[in-house]
């Protein structure tokens, strides 16, 4: 198979299955030439089981106006926020502390980050994922 050319890339944030044409979607794919409402039904398909939840998505753009797209997992800090049962983390974090996790709940956001954190093992993808709740002003307990 030959190699396409990759014109660029769009990184976007997209509610699971909720991508639709309104901005940020349509702008950033119509500039590119991409068929926006062909990547809707798409990403709705892959996303349903993230539905209502922010999902990080990378549209790679071919010189043909074909594209393709990897779907990563939504952000710590949204798997964070929903175990500590909050809206949003603090106002000055590292003053004052909005709310608590344990370790376990730490651990089992890091298992469902895996593959998108930068580490080799659970403890060091638990000790990335402590730091993010640390940085929102959310306690870990042991």
């Amino acid at each position: 198979m030959a190699k396409k050319e990759i014109s660029g890339y769009v990184k976007l944030q997209i509610k699971g299955g909720q991508a639709n044409p309104a901005p940020p979607v349509g702008p950033a794919l119509g500039q590119r030439g991409i068929n926006i409402m062909e990547f809707c039904k798409a990403f709705n398909e892959k996303t349903k089981e993230f539905m209502g939840k922010p999902v990080p998505v990378v549209i790679t753009v071919y010189k043909d106006k074909k594209f393709d797209f990897i779907i990563k997992t939504p952000p710590a800090s949204h798997f964070i926020k929903e175990a500590a049962k909050i809206k949003g983390g603090s106002q000055e974090p590292g003053r004052n502390i909005v709310a608590s996790i344990t370790k376990k709940q730490a651990e089992e956001i890091a298992k469902k980050k895996m593959k998108d954190l930068n580490a080799h093992d659970v403890n060091e993808a638990t000790k990335i994922i402590m730091g993010s709740a640390r940085s929102m002003g959310i306690e870990v307990k042991e």
